[in-house]
């Protein structure tokens, strides 16, 4: 097959894997198997099928999916608990400081009991509030950013930083467990305190049951041990995506500016921020260029309900639309996203100053 008849054929499945998870319901319901079958087919267009590409697929989602599971499992038991304990701990603390203990506890922990468990407790926790709708709206959309900026420290925190981790392992990079901590921390760290400090001034008066959110659904064992199964398809369909678009994006992506990748990847709002990363991450990139990239991704994907799973997994939970998530979190993301662009342009430029 030639050259350009592969850019092509990756092209149409890049475009496919961007679009239909927005526009057609039923690929978004079925999202793992969807991912799987395109990482599959942009795998065999690239003639990069390897036994050891087929055994890190097989063996890459492991840990982030068993994390899900056991921590799925003790949460289930402490349920009631946390529940019980809010309303006594926020009395204790003061509302404020409860709220930035939230905020900064859920990002930072996020990498190492998964961004879907620090969302499951994040909607226990709002639904022991008991404020009004629109405060609490708030506070959820600023803890899933805080929670979507801290899980990417560690390979077990989200899929995103599973899928870069496993795609820099190689050389030069030699990425390992600690690589994006290394990388990243200042950014995130930061980035999640100013996060709590936000959110320590949507303190509202108490209200009924009925005029707050609130959800009172438990989760089963099998739903438990389903999410796990998915989040392992996912995963590993991420990894195969990722392989198979590396000539496209090797040929492309990696001679981008980094200002400009920083800013294109804004659609990761309303696009899965892990399927954009298994598609535009490549060795070939320098250290400067991953942290545009990872910090675009990350904020943007705060902005809408598709862009990250926390937000979906509370959108739902608490019943929160997409134009009630868009209100508030496309100006905070935006506003984000200018002023970490802003640093890390200054930071770059006193590098390429120092002597």
């Amino acid at each position: 097959m030639s050259e350009i008849s592969v850019i092509l054929g990756l092209g149409l499945i890049m475009g496919l894997v961007l679009v239909l998870p927005f526009s057609v319901r039923w690929v978004e319901e079925e999202l793992e198997a969807f991912l799987l079958v395109m990482g599959c087919l942009a795998v065999t267009m690239s003639g990069l099928w390897s036994w050891h590409l087929i055994r890190e697929a097989l063996t890459e989602p492991v840990k982030i999916s068993a994390a899900v599971l056991i921590f799925g499992l003790l949460f289930r038991q402490c349920r009631d608990v946390i529940r019980n304990r809010v309303s006594q701990l926020a009395s204790r603390l003061g509302l404020p400081y409860f709220l930035f203990a939230l905020v900064v506890g859920l990002g930072i922990v996020s990498s190492v009991v998964t961004a879907i468990i620090a969302a499951l407790v994040l909607a226990e926790v709002i639904s022991g509030l008991r404020m009004e709708k629109d405060k609490e709206r708030s506070i959820v959309i600023v803890a899933c950013y805080s929670i979507g900026l801290g899980a990417v420290l560690t390979p077990i925190g989200e899929p995103l930083s599973t899928i870069v981790t496993a795609k820099l392992s190689g050389p030069p990079h030699a990425a390992g467990f600690f690589f994006l901590a290394r990388l990243l921390w200042p950014w995130i760290v930061t980035g999640i305190l100013l996060l709590g400090l936000l959110a320590a001034r949507f303190v509202g008066r108490q209200v009924s049951i009925e005029e707050s959110l609130t959800e009172d659904v438990p989760e089963g064992y099998p739903d438990i041990a389903i999410r796990a199964a998915k989040v392992y398809a996912f995963v590993a369909a991420l990894l195969l995506l990722g392989y198979g678009f590396a000539p496209l994006v090797d040929r492309y992506l990696v001679r981008m500016p980094e200002g400009a990748f920083y800013w294109v990847n804004m659609v990761s709002a309303v696009l899965d921020n892990a399927t954009l990363a298994a598609a535009e991450i490549s060795p070939l990139m320098s250290l400067a260029k991953i942290q545009f990239l990872l910090l675009g991704l990350l904020i943007s994907g705060g902005m809408l309900i598709p862009g990250n799973i926390p937000n979906i997994i509370c959108a739902r939970k608490l019943g929160i639309t997409s134009r009630e998530w868009a209100g508030f979190g496309v100006p905070l993301g935006l506003a984000m996203m200018l002023a970490y662009f802003v640093l890390l342009r200054l930071m770059a430029r006193s590098i390429g100053s120092a002597p």
